[in-house]
């Protein structure tokens, strides 16, 4: 028997046998609570590991450098993440990349020549790259096909919340000393206990993808550049948003607070443009997110500086980061087992190629054209992914 290019005895989850929904709930569960654990601890080491530079003296071009480390590392580590899946399962691989992104946190305070920065954050960025490939794998074959938009909005709220979590936590510990490099090792250590837990209930691969990971980026341009799009938009956005509210006239608080509004709409919108995603066909949802984010970046131009405009991130941050979510569940109504792992894999890395070249062309354009350059630049990538969508589904009208 075979469906969407594979064969049913590749990937067999371990919850069929007895108990399947109860099972695939905690299944579920026990991903998301280990992810956003992570999410928890990274959002504390980010800009920790900033701040630790600063007081060292090194300059934020070299500090911009080091970061880019982390997005190089997960372009180059996706495409092996299928491969280590298969040979080492879903257990064994989070628990290894989970300490070994928990113990570089700790590395890097203990660390004292700069250059041996490069290679903890390669370490780091690879670690964490294999966390979310093989969580978002979880979560995708577990979820039910009726509710996957659904899951996968709860999944990307709580990854919201965890993000939210880290700088409050970071305000309260300090970012001087030993103790917050601790406490974030700590948190991402606890992450690996519901791992362990649900190691029963987690899916098995048993067989080799019939594509590379780079392939589809052409048999799932949908999903794939939603991932591509949205981490430019994303990383462009926490670079950026603020500094177009200076340049708009707003103090430094009010600039810093569009970046909160965004993260807030990031947390309100997950869920409901998640079930809808369930109720319609996924590639008019990608496109309707594609099109409402354009326009909303266009408006950006018009829309006066105030609580108006603060409304209009906020929804527009929803929206946008609803891409992520429907294009999970997008690759997970299409695909399974072994070829799932690929697709999650060339997700994340398309994702990291964004988050990675992105800001600098973002920020290219908002020097060439101050301040309307940065969202009119926004605006045309978001307008360019809708009109591939439109373009696709007129080719492929048939429901995947």
């Amino acid at each position: 028997m075979s469906l969407s290019g594979f064969s049913l005895p590749d990937f067999v989850p371990r919850w069929s046998a007895g108990e399947p929904e109860h099972a695939r709930m905690l299944s579920i569960a026990a991903a998301i609570a280990a992810v956003t654990v992570v999410g928890f601890g990274l959002s504390l080491s980010i800009p920790l590991l900033t701040f630790e530079l600063e007081r060292r003296g090194i300059s934020p071009t070299w500090i911009g450098l080091n970061t880019a480390t982390a997005g190089i590392a997960n372009i180059l580590m996706a495409p092996l993440v299928p491969y280590l899946l298969r040979h080492f399962g879903v257990v064994k691989l989070l628990i290894g990349a989970g300490v070994a992104g928990a113990v570089s946190l700790l590395a890097f305070k203990l660390a004292g020549p700069f250059w041996l920065w490069f290679p903890l954050r390669f370490v780091a960025g690879g670690a964490l790259c294999v966390v979310f490939v093989v969580s978002e794998f979880w979560i995708n074959s577990a979820a039910p096909e009726n509710r996957r938009g659904l899951v996968m909005g709860i999944y990307a709220t709580m990854l919201a919340v965890g993000f939210a979590a880290g700088p409050v936590l970071l305000a309260v510990v300090g970012t001087t000393g030993l103790l917050p490099f601790a406490i974030g090792t700590v948190i991402m250590l606890l992450a690996m206990i519901p791992v362990v837990a649900a190691g029963p209930l987690v899916p098995t691969i048993s067989a080799t993808s019939q594509h590379s990971v780079g392939r589809f980026l052409l048999i799932a341009p949908t999903a794939t550049l939603a991932a591509l799009v949205f981490g430019a938009v994303e990383t462009g956005s926490m670079s950026f948003l603020p500094l177009l509210g200076l340049r708009l006239g707003m103090n430094e608080n009010a600039a810093a607070l569009l970046l909160s509004a965004a993260m807030l709409g990031n947390v309100a919108f997950q869920i409901p443009i998640g079930w809808l995603s369930d109720r319609a066909d996924r590639r008019l949802v990608l496109a309707g997110c594609g099109a409402a984010g354009a326009i909303g970046a266009l408006a950006m131009t018009v829309v006066p500086s105030g609580w108006s405009f603060m409304a209009l991130v906020f929804v527009w941050g929803g929206i946008v980061a609803s891409l992520y979510t429907v294009g999970l569940a997008h690759l997970g109504s299409r695909y399974r087992g072994a070829d799932l792992a690929s697709a999650n894999a060339a997700f994340i890395m398309l994702y990291s190629v964004g988050f990675t070249f992105g800001p600098p062309g973002l920020g290219a354009a908002m020097d060439a054209w101050s301040p309307w350059g940065f969202p009119v630049a926004l605006a045309a990538a978001l307008g360019l992914y809708t009109l591939v969508v439109v373009v696709r589904r007129k080719l492929h009208p048939q429901q995947p």
